[in-house]
């Protein structure tokens, strides 16, 4: 059998395969048409038009339908599909061109008893439905998206999360999470959204899966973390909180999986399925597998040129093969994917392909990687040639001498060797200078960083509460013996007082007369047995009570005094700094006093310097994804202190630590707890040690202080850009 007869071969084989699907084809539609009479209802017409950026499609219904049809967009490729159960397609067309707008083309498709209408775009806008009459009405809405409209990179190239809508900053919520176990075992996260404009963003990240929500709300009771591992599916773990103004789903799976995401009206449902590890497969699952529709050769000794024409026959894909492509292969394949037997041809033979769109070159790894090569040396001559444009950026936020230090890093350099920037501090405008593609990845960079910051209040309490309690207590026992003389009349006696003698007028009259005399008129000795007496407390001195004994001659007296004093204090300050400050960025606050000082020079003069005791907060708050803040805190408590040869002393305390609060919630970051207790006595010795009798001869002062320091921390994240104080 010659290489030409092996060659007819499979393709009369391939032929019948192509029959039997055309016959599988022709008695599927002879099904559809059969089945269209049994439908209640059908799509008449298909018709689109073009108002201001936005196009309005009707589609027009033999009956009024029952209920609005269903509808779920895709992002990539960019379409709308909507289902109409038990409706035929009556237009008679399959495909619908429109070219309006962001709509291509529409396509119409009818399985059974049901139609679904694909409406294919160039980027992914936000949609409405309406029903009037027999006619609903799709109005796709060109301004949702205007970041779309932007030229955008390369498909290979684009590193974008899938976007399933934009978000169009009015308010929106996730209502319900619910997860569900498939037939196959798979496991879908249903997510009940507010509104079908809830713009979604979904990217797998490592081995979990990040859906994002933005500008939405999320209610308390779904802030959590659902355990699905008893479902039996590959995802373990659902989890669910805030980020921002957005809400984060954190999706982990086990094990080989794939994922796909779709959405319905208001519900979200991202389905994970389990991948089956086949040991006859080159690669697990179908996203890192071979995807090709089967097909069988068999061939010996056959060119290699002949092999990549029968698979661009069969694919009706355009193969470009390079000159330098030759030699013979031998191989029979059976039920293989049609891009794996292309990449085991290529493998054999030490060939590389390039794909740019529905063209695929062929050509030796060696000649594909030198023209590689010379194209990246051809497009940086090119750099090096290119003319140089000028640009303006405007910055709101950010300096624009800050984001030239960014353009101009060394270790970063974003500018070409040529390019140059210059910021204008006057206008907070940027000048840059440099080739079209380095200016176009400088206007993304400054889209994505000159964003406003987000603010933090951060307020303070600071509680001092002191209790002291102060008791004295002391006694003077004294006696007096003599004769007294009576002094220019009755009733008036006299005490001793150094050299003379005080004469007091102890009638009963209603003043008290003082006269100073000779001491040759008394003869009177006092003596102070004990004198122990209770001492002053805040400058006020102690109370007393004296009882005199005296015998029938008034020739002995003796006194006994009983002094007491008590103190009683309670305290509370407080101190309650506020400070407003942008993410990450510190911020101090102090409120206080400069106590002056005098200080030795080196020339030996003195000089004045000034130490502060002051209540300073400085604080330095980092907002996280989840909403919560980080606080790096130093709090100083200073006030004035006992003075001293050197100047006032300063009492200080301090409170510096790290804490994570949630937004909103208060945090005590630290307390001083300071008891003071101490007891003095002072004593005749023995005679103070009498049990009852002992207090009569002894000084017992008690002081009982205690103080303490409690410092409370409120974050606050502010959403707007202004505050109001309560």
């Amino acid at each position: 059998m010659t290489s030409q007869t092996r060659l007819e071969m499979p393709v009369v084989g391939r032929l019948h395969t192509w029959a039997a699907r055309l016959f599988c084809s022709l008695g599927m539609f002879a099904f559809a048409i059969a089945s269209a009479s049994a439908q209640e209802n059908s799509i008449e017409s298909v018709t689109a038009s073009e108002t201001a950026s936005n196009v309005v499609v009707r589609i027009e219904l033999k009956a009024t339908p029952k209920n609005p049809p269903a509808s779920f967009a895709v992002a990539n490729p960019a379409r709308i599909a909507l289902d109409f159960p038990a409706t035929a397609n009556g237009t008679g067309k399959n495909v619908i061109d429109v070219g309006q707008g962001d709509l291509r083309s529409v396509n119409v498709v009818t399985v059974g008893d049901r139609s679904r209408l694909v409406m294919n775009l160039k980027r992914s806008v936000s949609y409405t439905t309406t029903v009037e009459g027999n006619t609903v009405v799709v109005t796709l809405d060109g301004g949702s998206n205007a970041a779309a409209a932007a030229p955008s990179a390369p498909a290979a190239e684009t590193t974008a999360p899938v976007r399933f809508a934009e978000s169009n900053g009015a308010g929106h919520s996730v209502r319900g999470i619910d997860f569900r176990r498939g037939r196959n075992g798979e496991g879908r996260v249903v997510v009940d959204l507010s509104d079908t404009q809830t713009g979604v963003d979904i990217h797998q990240q490592g081995q979990t899966i990040i859906v994002d929500f933005l500008k939405a709300a999320l209610p308390n009771n779904l802030r959590r973390k659902l355990d699905v591992t008893d479902f039996g599916t590959p995802v373990q773990s659902v989890t669910t909180s805030t980020v921002g103004d957005n809400v984060r789903m954190v999706i982990e799976p086990k094990g080989l999986w794939e994922h796909n995401a779709y959405q319905s009206d208001t519900q979200f449902v991202v389905e994970v399925r389990p991948v089956k590890e086949d040991p006859n497969k080159l690669f697990q699952g179908t996203q890192q597998g071979y995807k090709g529709e089967k097909l069988s050769l068999n061939f010996q000794n056959i060119e290699v040129r002949a092999v990549l024409q029968v698979i661009a026959d069969f694919t009706n894909l355009n193969i470009i093969t390079s000159e330098t492509v030759s030699g013979n292969l031998t191989l029979r394949l059976r039920d293989v994917p049609w891009d794996q037997a292309l990449d085991i041809v290529l493998q054999a033979k030490g060939l590389d392909m390039r794909k740019n769109g529905n063209v695929i070159w062929v050509a030796p790894r060696e000649e594909l990687a030198a023209k590689e090569k010379l194209d990246l040396e051809a497009k940086q001559s090119i750099a090096e040639l290119e003319p140089l444009r000028t640009e303006s950026y405007q910055l709101n936020y950010q300096k624009a001498a800050d984001v030239m230090k960014l353009l101009s890093d060394e270790k970063q350099r974003m500018l070409s060797k040529r390019g140059s920037a210059v910021p204008d501090t006057r206008t907070n405008q940027l000048f840059v200078q440099d080739i079209a593609s380095k200016l176009d990845d400088i206007r993304r960079l400054i889209r994505q960083i000159d964003i406003p910051t987000r603010q933090v209040l951060i307020e303070a309490r600071i509680v001092e509460a002191t209790d002291g309690f102060s008791r004295n207590l002391g006694v003077r026992l004294s006696g007096t013996s003599g004769v007294p003389r009576e002094v220019a009349g009755s009733g008036v006696y006299g005490s001793v007082t150094g050299g003379g003698v005080t004469v007091n007028n102890t009638s009963n009259t209603s003043s008290t007369n003082t006269t100073t005399v000779t001491a040759g008129n008394f003869s009177l000795s006092s003596t102070d047995f004990l004198n122990v007496p209770a001492a002053s407390l805040n400058g006020f001195n102690a109370g007393a009570l004296g009882i005199t004994l005296f015998n029938s001659s008034l020739s002995r007296f003796i006194s006994l005094e009983l002094s007491a004093l008590e103190s009683d204090g309670k305290g509370r300050i407080i101190s309650s700094p506020r400070v407003i400050t942008a993410d990450q960025v510190r911020a101090t606050i102090e409120d206080g006093e400069e106590i002056p000082y005098q200080q030795s020079t080196s020339s030996g003069a003195t000089s004045v310097a000034f130490r502060k005791a002051v209540l300073k907060l400085d604080v330095t708050p980092q907002i996280t994804p989840d909403g919560g803040v980080i606080l790096t805190v130093n709090v100083n408590k200073d006030s004035r202190g006992a003075e001293t040869t050197s100047g006032p002393a300063i009492n200080t305390k301090n409170v510096q630590t790290q804490v994570l609060v949630e937004n909103g919630g208060t945090v005590v970051i630290g307390g001083i707890y300071t008891m003071t207790e101490s007891t003095t006595t002072t004593k005749v010795p023995l005679l103070g040690d009498i049990p009852y009798l002992g207090a009569l001869f002894r000084n017992t002062a008690r002081v009982n202080n205690k103080s303490e320091l409690l410092i409370f921390l409120t974050p606050r994240i502010i959403s707007g850009t202004a505050f109001v104080a309560r």
